[in-house]
């Protein structure tokens, strides 16, 4: 590598830091959390709920069985023979094996006919209140005379204007909304099976876990803005460094914890993070640090992956794909 080629590596890499750390910071403005939720007290309502609902309930339901209800399970069918009260037992290997088939079943029971359930009722109800979270925090910028964040305003004006009215520009925004939910499904699966890549696929899946948690808690803005989904993919990929610092904080404590754990965890800090990213002003904290250095942004395909399997689901509905 030449010396000309190393120190324009060099210059991008720092750029792409200072992007990065400005994203970690924006996200981390978690007084902009207080200001909300003092702004509204449904806005204090439900992010308390998804506190309730996902911390007080579903984690606590998680360490209930931890530490009461396994230990208990335990306690009544030993898994050491020093515990039974009986030790001649331990000369039947099938009583112990029986003992351990015995447990799981009993474990088992308890996840289907509470856990499971809760977990799905969880996802759900919370889905709703992030919705209607993101919703109350624009009303309390609107109420409050606070400028509603503008990034891809000018851009998004010439998409409204090019955007067919009646109901064609309804069967469009349907199938705009049916293609990203499609595009984020894939992805989500791409950031899956990462996961499992030997060596670098902790690596891989915590980048692509920050972009996948950043996209979803600007996604709510940009749905209230009217932003179409080629324009904010495009403005996403254009600043991904940033992004990525985005989404850090949201990721870094799900990668202490089993999944179980990780999700309330993750269940707990989202609203937080909606709450952020309804109060940052993305385009401004970009262009501020941008100024320094000048020159086009150096864009990343992110969504690749995702876009050309979305394209080939597509292709088995001619219908939809006129759309796209």
């Amino acid at each position: 590598m030449s010396s000309s080629a190393a120190a324009a590596a060099a210059r991008r890499a720092k750029e792409a830091a200072i992007l990065w750390v400005a994203g970690f910071r924006e996200a981390c403005c978690l007084h902009r959390v207080v200001f909300f939720c003092a702004s509204s007290r449904t806005l204090l309502i439900r992010t308390g709920q998804c506190f309730l609902l996902n911390g007080l309930i579903f984690l606590g339901s998680l360490f209930t069985v931890k530490s009461v209800v396994i230990p208990i399970i335990l306690r009544i069918l030993p898994d050491q023979c020093e515990q039974l009260e009986k030790l001649h037992l331990c000369d039947h290997k099938a009583i112990m094996t029986f003992y351990s088939f015995l447990r799981s079943i009993l474990i088992e029971i308890f996840y289907i006919l509470w856990f499971y359930p809760l977990y799905i009722f969880s996802f759900i109800l919370s889905t709703l209140w992030y919705n209607d979270i993101a919703k109350h925090a624009f009303d309390v910028l609107k109420s409050n005379g606070l400028p509603t964040p503008r990034e891809l305003d000018d851009n998004n004006k010439l998409d409204s204007q090019e955007r067919p009215g009646g109901l064609d520009g309804v069967i469009l925004g349907i199938g705009e909304q049916v293609y990203s939910v499609l595009l984020l499904t894939i992805f989500f699966i791409e950031v899956f099976v990462t996961g499992f890549i030997p060596y670098f696929g902790k690596a891989i899946n915590f980048l692509l876990l920050t972009w996948m948690y950043a996209y979803y808690c600007f996604e709510y803005k940009w749905n209230f803005l009217g932003v179409s989904l080629n324009k904010r993919l495009d403005f996403f990929e254009s600043n991904w460094a940033f992004f990525s610092g985005f989404g850090s904080p949201c990721v870094l404590p799900t990668f202490f914890f089993s999944p179980l754990v990780s999700y309330g965890v993750m269940a707990i800090l989202y609203p937080l993070f909606v709450l952020t990213a309804a109060g940052t002003e993305a385009e401004d904290v970009i262009d501020s640090r941008r100024k320094s250095w000048g020159g086009e942004p150096e864009k990343i395909q992110i969504f690749y992956v995702a876009r050309r399997f979305s394209t080939l689901v597509l292709q088995l509905f001619p219908g939809a794909q006129k759309e796209h």
